[in-house]
């Protein structure tokens, strides 16, 4: 069976195919100042025809997204709930919902619609994700006061978790490290979690991004890095 990974991010696209949880090829394009208009949809246009493929997964981490609890279903306040956190445009976006059963939450979460037309036209099974909910359901933690932090190129997700009771969740779109820093540090402040009492845990492309751990690790004594990406292996793709 041959599976296209898909990973949308806030400037970039990250694609892998796999046969029988064999990654055959991996690829990544970001937007630069050079850059076409429509770079991201004209790769996305290749990726789609690069061969026959049997099943297509999605995850999404646009920042267009809102977090509600298990049983909402006043599914049509959707983009209203989003339009408070991010800019919504009806016309252009595709309203989606994520479910996480763990954490008895919801995300519902914007996605482009010509992105998401140019995927269900193959006619092949599709499954669209959050990349808030890959990740939470991709966490191993235990009764302390936590932060997990997945980091992407010039973004990054965190969920702050209590007790194994989720108690914050936000996605960055930001072009330094230092602002990876300060948003994270802030957080602390506000939901009274202490340096010395929290356990941090990074993902993702921490190589990348080695900036900000070097900084992080400068004020937390407690940080793991859990997952590095490396070619062929990827956190929320994988």
């Amino acid at each position: 069976m041959n599976v296209l990974n898909l990973l949308f991010t806030k400037d970039g696209l990250i694609y892998q195919i796999a046969r029988n949880k064999s990654i055959l090829e991996e690829k990544s394009y970001f937007v630069t100042e050079e850059s076409p208009k429509d770079f991201i949809a004209e790769k996305l246009d290749e990726i789609l025809i690069k061969q026959r493929f049997d099943e297509i997964s999605v995850i999404s981490a646009f920042n267009h997204f809102t977090l509600m609890p298990e049983g909402f279903s006043e599914h049509e306040a959707g983009y209203d709930l989003i339009a408070f956190n991010a800019p919504v445009d009806k016309e252009n976006e595709e309203l989606m919902l994520s479910l996480n059963k763990k954490y008895r939450i919801q995300f519902y979460y914007t996605f482009p619609k010509n992105f998401y037309k140019k995927i269900k036209e193959l006619a092949v099974p599709v499954h669209f994700n959050f990349s808030g909910e890959k990740f939470l359901n991709s966490i191993n933690n235990k009764n302390n006061k936590e932060i997990h932090i997945n980091l992407y190129h010039n973004q990054c997700e965190f969920f702050a978790i209590d007790n194994k009771k989720l108690i914050l969740y936000n996605n960055l779109d930001v072009n330094s490290e230092v602002d990876f820093l300060y948003f994270v540090m802030f957080t602390l402040s506000k939901i009274g979690f202490g340096i010395n009492e929290t356990n941090f845990y990074a993902y993702g492309e921490t190589t990348e991004n080695e900036t900000f751990i070097s900084e992080l690790q400068k004020f937390v004594k407690n940080l793991k890095i859990v997952f590095d990406n490396v070619p062929n292996k990827n956190f929320i793709l994988n």
